[in-house]
C-alpha cells in the first residue's frame, strides 16, 4: 500500500477488539441463552439475508469502493447486532421489563437498517473508526426515540420500530452535511454497468425479503406480508412505467437524480427518506378514512401519529447534526476529500490491476 495512504492499524484493530470484549464480558454476565420463540427463526433469517446481501449489494454502485462496502456493511452489521442487543438488555432493565432473547436479536438485526441505511449517505467519505462510532451512537439514540416514542406517545414497539427508515435516512443526511463535499468533477463516484448489475441484485434481495421485515414484529402476519408484497408489486410496475416516462428516450434508467444540494452518495433520501414520509402521511389518511365516523377518536389516533413522525423525524436531524460534527473532530483522522470512493485507501491489491 503506498505510503501516502493513512495507516488505521493504530486505531480500527484496538477499537474493534475493545468493543468485543466489553460485548463478550457483558454478554457471559447478562444475557443467559432460552429456546423460546425458536418459531420465528425462519423471519430472522429473512432479515439476515436482507442486511448481509440486500444491502451489502445494494450499496455496491461505486466502481471503486465495492470491497469497502460490503466489507464495512458486514463489520458494522456483526457489532453493532451485539451493541444494540445489549443497549436494548439495558433499557428493558431500566423499565423492568422482559423479552425473549431471540426477539432480542430480532429487533437488534432490524435496528441495524437505520445504520446502513446512514452510511449509504456518507458512503466512500467516512473511515472506518467514524463509521463504527456512528454506528454505537446511532444505535443508542435510534433506541432513545423508540423508548420516546413509547413512553410517552404510547406507540407499540412494532410501529416505532417501522420508523428504522425514516431515523435512518434523515440521521445520515444531517452527517453527511458535516462532511466536505466531493469535486464534481470527480469520477471516481461514477458507475459501471457491472457495479450497476450488482447493486440491482442488492435491491432484488431487498424486495424479495421485505415482506418478512415489516412483519416480524406485527401480530397480524399474514395481514401485513399479504399488504406489503401487493404494495411493492404495485411500486415496481409504477417505478418501471414512471422511468420510462421520464426519460429523454424512453428508456428504462437505473437511479433517479439527486436534485438536493447536500451530497448523498446513494441516494438515501429518495430511496427510504421520501417513501417514509410518504408512508406516515399514508398512514394518517388511511387512519381518517377508517375513523370518519368517530371523531374524537379520529383526533386522537391523527395526532399520535404526527407526533411519532415529527419526534422521530427532529431527533434523527439533531443527533445527526451533533454527531456528524463529533465524527469529523481530528481525532477520527477524517480521510482527505481527494481520496473519497477508494477502496485502496484500506484495502490491500497486490496486483493493482489496470482496470482497477
Amino acid at each position: 500500500m503506498p505510503s501516502s495512504y493513512r495507516n488505521f492499524r493504530n486505531s480500527v484493530p484496538w477499537l474493534i477488539l475493545s468493543l468485543e470484549a466489553v460485548f463478550i464480558a457483558l454478554f457471559y454476565f447478562v444475557f443467559p441463552y432460552d429456546d423460546k420463540l425458536i418459531k420465528a427463526y425462519p423471519a430472522f433469517q429473512d432479515v439476515n439475508h436482507m442486511m448481509i446481501f440486500g444491502f451489502g449489494f445494494f450499496l455496491m454502485f461505486l466502481k471503486r469502493y465495492g470491497f469497502s462496502t460490503t466489507g464495512f456493511n458486514l463489520l458494522l452489521i456483526v457489532l453493532g447486532v451485539q451493541c444494540s442487543v445489549l443497549i436494548d438488555l439495558f433499557v428493558l432493565l431500566l423499565q423492568r421489563q422482559n423479552k425473549c432473547h431471540l426477539a432480542r436479536l430480532i429487533e437488534a438485526a432490524m435496528s441495524l437498517t437505520a445504520v446502513v441505511i446512514s452510511t449509504g449517505a456518507v458512503l466512500g467519505k467516512a473511515n472506518p473508526v467514524q463509521l463504527i462510532l456512528m454506528t454505537v451512537l446511532e444505535l443508542i439514540v435510534f433506541r432513545m426515540s423508540r423508548w420516546m416514542n413509547n413512553t410517552f406517545l404510547r406507540v407499540t414497539d412494532s410501529i416505532s420500530m417501522m420508523h428504522v427508515h425514516l431515523f435512518g435516512a434523515y440521521f445520515g443526511l444531517a452527517i453527511s452535511s458535516c462532511f466536505p463535499e466531493p469535486s464534481p468533477r470527480t469520477d471516481k463516484n461514477a458507475r459501471t454497468p457491472k457495479s450497476d448489475l450488482l447493486s440491482m441484485l442488492g435491491t432484488l434481495f431487498l424486495w424479495v425479503f421485505w415482506p418478512s421485515f415489516n412483519s416480524i414484529l406485527s401480530d397480524k402476519k399474514w395481514r401485513v406480508i399479504y399488504n406489503t408484497y401487493f404494495g411493492l408489486a404495485v411500486s415496481a410496475v409504477t417505478a418501471f412505467a414512471l422511468s420510462v416516462l421520464t426519460t429523454k428516450d424512453g428508456k428504462f434508467r437505473m437511479r433517479c437524480l439527486n436534485p438536493l444540494k447536500l451530497h448523498d452518495t446513494s441516494g438515501v433520501h429518495f430511496t427510504f427518506g421520501m417513501p417514509a414520509v410518504l408512508g406516515a402521511l399514508t398512514q394518517v389518511i388511511l387512519l381518517i378514512i377508517t375513523n370518519w365516523n368517530n371523531l374524537p377518536s379520529m383526533g386522537y389516533l391523527v395526532m399520535i401519529q404526527v407526533g411519532a413522525f415529527c419526534l422521530t423525524i427532529s431527533v434523527a436531524l439533531i443527533t445527526g447534526l451533533i454527531a456528524g460534527l463529533i465524527l469529523n473532530l481530528r481525532l477520527f483522522k477524517s480521510i482527505p476529500v481527494s481520496k473519497y470512493f477508494e477502496d485502496q485507501f484500506y484495502w490491500e491489491f497486490p496486483h493493482l490491476a489496470v482496470g482497477f
